[in-house]
């Protein structure tokens, strides 16, 4: 794994936030790993995009749900807690989903918990997930899900979830993706507690989700760490097709900075 570099150079910063990014696959070597890079070479990625702040998901953890991956998620954001925060990952079917959830939110101040039920394999009605959202709840985090590839993972089984803890904010990672859109924005607009972040959805359709979505619901990801190059060529990219989608500058201030920084609300020291 590359160790943290701590030393952070001084930097006017944006007000952008990546609500959707990854640390890099360390130990599992998955079909969606890619470079390996430290906290220094990703807070240069965010420099070069114009990323003031980002949302650091597991990634070894999805695979491999371990105490272990949470403690280098909490490492690696470590390097600036002012512009990353860190979302640990638990299985919920595992003994001591309760226990790390516990720890990973208090110990380690992570800012919330990531869930991958497609990769994860566990549905979102299962009751073992309540204790656990209760804990993130309790700490005042956040709770961010896959979603947009069924089963397990569509936009109503996870608003079904944060029907049950209307206290947790929860965030439809992918926005639907392709297929789910329609859907996540309509359980965004019914579900009071419910956001949803435009992350690989297409560009027409964020531009019908902002257009119709309540305000202060949309939030914007990159899904940067996954690249084959430091880099991440293809995250700096999303963010500059931002401005051919053809929506307002108050949608656009919404969507990148009020929206996420008033969710991040303490969790960015």
């Amino acid at each position: 794994m590359t160790a943290p570099d701590r030393t952070v150079p001084d930097r006017t910063v944006p007000p952008m936030v990546d609500f959707h990014t990854h640390t890099p696959a360390w130990h599992t070597g998955t079909w969606l790993g890619g470079a390996e890079f430290g906290p220094r070479e990703f807070l240069s990625f965010m420099d070069g995009a114009g990323i003031g702040a980002a949302v650091l998901l597991a990634h070894d953890g999805l695979f491999n749900a371990t105490p272990e991956s949470n403690d280098e998620l909490a490492e690696f954001v470590a390097a600036d807690r002012s512009r990353m925060a860190g979302f640990g990952t638990v299985n919920p079917r595992h003994a001591n989903a309760v226990a790390e959830t516990e720890r990973m939110m208090g110990e380690l101040g992570l800012a919330g918990l990531k869930l991958h039920p497609w990769l994860q394999g566990f549905s979102m009605h299962e009751p073992a997930l309540d204790p656990i959202c209760e804990v993130v709840t309790a700490h005042g985090g956040i709770l961010l899900s896959h979603d947009g590839t069924p089963p397990y993972s569509t936009p109503s089984q996870i608003a079904a979830l944060a029907r049950r803890h209307p206290e947790l904010p929860v965030v439809l990672g992918h926005g639907g993706l392709h297929d789910c859109w329609r859907e996540a924005l309509a359980l965004t607009i019914e579900t009071e507690n419910l956001y949803l972040c435009i992350c690989g959805t297409p560009p027409y359709a964020a531009r019908h989700i902002l257009a119709n979505a309540p305000r202060g619901k949309v939030l914007f990801g990159t899904d940067a760490g996954l690249s084959d190059e430091a880099s991440q060529h293809y995250a700096v990219a999303r963010v500059a097709e931002i401005d051919g989608w053809g929506i307002t500058e108050e949608q656009k201030t919404e969507m990148l900075v009020t929206t996420p920084r008033a969710l991040l609300a303490g969790r960015l020291k």
